[in-house]
């Protein structure tokens, strides 16, 4: 009983300061996601845009704090950082038509080449923008509504043949 006992009590401390620091890490995780938040009504950003930013810095803080609380724990890290890094390359890999659609539609909705209720042409396809959100932009017209993809939006030529005046 004596081991037991001995081996908690060296644990302890350990312990305690792990939970500490990711105490800490999701407290700044937290007031760095509220002031994401409040930069980007600053500099006027789209919703979409806003939350994603300020989850990926969220999580992104959340994960090191994980980590750094695991060294302080006594596990080695380096493998575990090593299996995160190629686990990122092959869901990279294997998500990227997604991820480029993703960040196609962060860039059009933070350079606004168009807005909801223009006529533009895309790829041949012909209509008024009813909606844009992270993966596609919705067009309105002839009867029917298309979404296109905003990785193609974004490499390919976009005529904007009526702005709307609102």
């Amino acid at each position: 009983m004596n081991t037991i006992e001995g081996q908690l009590l060296l644990w302890f401390p350990k312990l305690a300061m792990a939970i500490a620091i990711l105490f800490c890490f999701w407290v700044i995780s937290k007031i760095v996601q509220t002031a994401l938040r409040k930069s980007g009504n600053r500099f006027n950003l789209k919703e979409p845009v806003r939350s994603l930013v300020s989850e990926v810095a969220k999580i992104s803080i959340l994960i090191f704090g994980v980590i750094t609380s695991l060294g302080t724990l006594g596990i080695n890290v380096s493998a575990l950082v090593a299996g995160l890094g190629l686990s990122g390359f092959a869901l990279g890999f294997a998500l990227k038509d997604t991820i480029s659609n993703l960040l196609a539609g962060v860039l059009i909705l933070v350079y606004q080449p168009f807005d909801i209720g223009d006529c533009i042409i895309v790829s041949g396809q012909e209509g008024q923008v009813t909606h844009i959100d992270l993966r596609y932009t919705t067009l309105d017209g002839n009867e029917k509504t298309v979404l296109i993809p905003n990785s193609m939006v974004f490499a390919n030529t976009v005529s904007i043949l009526k702005k709307n005046e609102e």
